[in-house]
C-alpha cells in the first residue's frame, strides 16, 4: 500500500511533553468501528471490558539507554551522545549516535567521566563499526552485569525525540517512562500503553473479573520510526526479542474458550501475541520477530486493543488501521485531534475493536 494513504497533519502542541498524573487520569476514545466514538477516561477501563476478558500486559522494563560522553581520537576531542538500541552480546551493543558522522572505527567514548562523579561510574566503549544507516556498534570495556550496572548508574531514560528535542529528561521520567509492572530489564522505549495503568485500576480489573497476563517484548527504537518507503513493500522492520510462556498461551486460549476477549495492552503485545497466533489459537513462543502488520492482514490472537495515538506514516499507524480500519482510524484521529487529545508516548489512549473484516475466524 502507499505510505501516503497513512499520512496526517499533527499540530506541534498536541505531542505530550509531560503524562497525566495520575497515570489513569488520561483520555480514552473508544473506538467501535459502525458506531459512534465515545470520550471516556482510561479509569473507566474496567466497565469498558466484560468479566471474563483477559488483558495482556508486555512487562519488558526500560533500560537507562542514553548516554553522553566524550569521543577521543589521537589529541581531538568532540561531545558525542547514543542511545543504545540493540545488545549484540555481552560487551556489545548496536546504538544511534548524535553527531554520528563525529564517530568512525577506533574512536574511544568515555562516559561518566564528570568532575562530580567518582571513577566507579565511568564507562569505556570502542567504536567497533559503523552501519549502513549511521548506527554504530559499541564494544564496551565492560561486560555482562558489570556493563549493565554502569549503565543504569550513569544512562537516562532514552525518551523518544519527539519529546527529547524540545526538553531534557528529567528525574520523574525515570518513573514515568516505566510501567508500575516492568519486571525483565532490555526495552530502549517503553510500551507506552502501559503507562496509564496504576494499582488502583489493577484493583478495580481484578474486581471486574478481568484477568490479567504478561508476556515480554523488548522494544527497540525501530518501532517508532516513521516508514521512509513509498510504499509498504519496501520498509523492514526491526526484529525484537519476546517471549509467551506456554503458561500464559493456555490461560489465554482458555479465557478465550469460555467467551472471553483477548484484549492487547499496546501494539508491542499485538504484535507478539500475533506472532504466537495460529488458527485463533496462541502458541508458546521464544525468539525474535519482525512481523509487519498493514491493512489486509487477518488477525489470529486479538480481539481488543489499547493504545496511545501513534505517529503519522508510522508503522503502528498502519497496524491499528489494520485492526479497525483505515478509514475508521482517520476519523477517530481527527475527532482527537479537533477534541484536544494529546498524542505520542506521553499521550491519551483509544480502546480499539476491529472491524468485522479483519478478524480471522
Amino acid at each position: 500500500m502507499r505510505t501516503d494513504l497513512f499520512d496526517f497533519e499533527l499540530p506541534e502542541d498536541a505531542i505530550a511533553l509531560h503524562p497525566a498524573h495520575p497515570r489513569d487520569t488520561a483520555r480514552l476514545l473508544l473506538v467501535r468501528p459502525g458506531a459512534p466514538l465515545e470520550d471516556r477516561i482510561v479509569r473507566e477501563l474496567p466497565g469498558l471490558l466484560r468479566p471474563g476478558d483477559a488483558l495482556v500486559f508486555n512487562d519488558t522494563r526500560v533500560i537507562p539507554a542514553a548516554l553522553s560522553g566524550v569521543r577521543t581520537r589521537e589529541d581531538a576531542t568532540a561531545q558525542i551522545s547514543v542511545t543504545l538500541i540493540e545488545r549484540r552480546g555481552q560487551s556489545h551493543w548496536r546504538a544511534l549516535a548524535r553527531p554520528a558522522k563525529r564517530l568512525r572505527p577506533g574512536d574511544r567514548l568515555h562516559f561518566g567521566h564528570d568532575a562530580d562523579m567518582c571513577l566507579a561510574g565511568a564507562l569505556d566503549a570502542t567504536v567497533a563499526a559503523r552501519g549502513e544507516e549511521g548506527e554504530v556498534e559499541l564494544a564496551f570495556d565492560l561486560s555482562g552485569p558489570d556493563l549493565d550496572a554502569a549503565i543504569a548508574s550513569i544512562g537516562r531514560m532514552p525518551l523518544p525525540p519527539y519529546i527529547a528535542g524540545k526538553r531534557a529528561p528529567d528525574d520523574a521520567d525515570k518513573r514515568d517512562y516505566q510501567t508500575i509492572y516492568a519486571a525483565h530489564d532490555g526495552a530502549v522505549a517503553a510500551p507506552t500503553a502501559g503507562l496509564h495503568f496504576t494499582p488502583e485500576l489493577m484493583a478495580a480489573l481484578d474486581q471486574r473479573g478481568v484477568s490479567r497476563h504478561f508476556v515480554t517484548l523488548h522494544v527497540g527504537a525501530g518501532t517508532f520510526l516513521p516508514v521512509k518507503a513509498e510504499d509498504t513493500s519496501g520498509h523492514k522492520m526491526h526484529a525484537e526479542w519476546g517471549e509467551v510462556s506456554a503458561a500464559t498461551a493456555a490461560a489465554l486460549n482458555a479465557a478465550r474458550a469460555a467467551g472471553g476477549r483477548i484484549v492487547a495492552v499496546g501494539t508491542t503485545s499485538l504484535r507478539l501475541l500475533e506472532s504466537a497466533g495460529k488458527s485463533r489459537s496462541i502458541e508458546a513462543f521464544h525468539g525474535a520477530t519482525d512481523i509487519f502488520i498493514t491493512p489486509g492482514y487477518r488477525f489470529q490472537a486479538v480481539d481488543v486493543l489499547m493504545t496511545n495515538f501513534h505517529l503519522p506514516r508510522s508503522t503502528l499507524f498502519m497496524l491499528v488501521s489494520a485492526f479497525s480500519g483505515l478509514e475508521t482510524m482517520k476519523a477517530a484521529y481527527a475527532h482527537a485531534i479537533a477534541s484536544g487529545y494529546r498524542f505520542y508516548s506521553y499521550g491519551d489512549a483509544c480502546l480499539l475493536h476491529p472491524a468485522r473484516a479483519e478478524r480471522g475466524d
